[in-house]
């Protein structure tokens, strides 16, 4: 079998004389119009004020407030009290007070604390 090879001519080019660039105004961005925001309607569950059971009366108070209210107060609590593990600030150390709240443990992590309080508001 043999191929018969064909040649191709190259066209010849004639090169288009350059045209020299003028300084143009730099081009505007696109601009992205937001929408407006609209306010969240807050949720009314976290909003409902819940009377605090006695153990955790002691610490925050027995007036009903809402459950957004009561982690503040235990935070303030913790805060001034220096509950808050150095090593691991996620941990909580359980002073006399909090210790009945947090069901008896002496350490708990900040995330089972709300676990923990939601058990005490009714």
């Amino acid at each position: 079998m043999v191929k018969k090879a064909t040649k191709k001519t190259a066209a010849k080019k004639t090169a288009a004389p350059k045209k020299a660039k003028t300084a143009a105004a730099p081009k505007a961005k696109a601009v992205k119009v937001a929408k407006p925001k609209t306010a969240r309607k807050p949720n009314a569950a976290f909003l409902r004020p819940l009377t605090p059971s006695a153990s955790l009366a002691a610490v925050i108070g027995a007036a009903a407030i809402p459950r957004t209210e009561v982690v503040k107060k235990i935070w303030v609590y913790i805060k001034k009290h220096a509950l808050q593990d150095p090593k691991n600030k996620r941990n909580i150390k359980a002073d006399d007070k909090l210790k009945p709240v947090f069901g008896g443990k002496a350490v708990v992590s900040m995330f089972e604390m709300t676990k923990m309080l939601s058990k005490h508001l009714s």
